[in-house]
């Protein structure tokens, strides 16, 4: 197995409940972040072969796998892997401890 790397870190803005992110879908959010860590790094998105994401609340038809959906909203490659864990206080410790 090889070693897993992080090269940054990049979060969406926090918002509150029905303010003015309600609208915004979480996918649709997550596909920013990646996409705005790929420039900031210059990366291409077709080196990257797994996205980690976490997520607390996957609600509706966004409920079934986040970091998925996102990679692909963002224009990533199909052949990159994505998961998503889903827990409540911890979603950002489930997500490394998980790989």
């Amino acid at each position: 197995m090889r070693d897993a790397l992080i090269v940054d870190a990049v979060r969406s803005p926090i918002g509150k409940r029905n303010g003015t992110l309600a609208s915004v879908r979480a996918d649709e959010l997550a596909a920013q972040v990646l996409g705005a860590l790929a420039d900031r790094l210059d990366l291409d998105p077709g080196a990257i072969e797994d996205v980690e994401m976490g997520c607390v609340t996957q609600i509706g038809e966004q409920a079934l796998n986040v970091g998925r959906i996102a990679s692909l909203v963002a224009g990533w490659p199909e052949t990159v892997c994505a998961s998503t864990a889903r827990t409540n206080a911890e979603s950002p410790t489930a997500t490394f401890g998980a790989m």
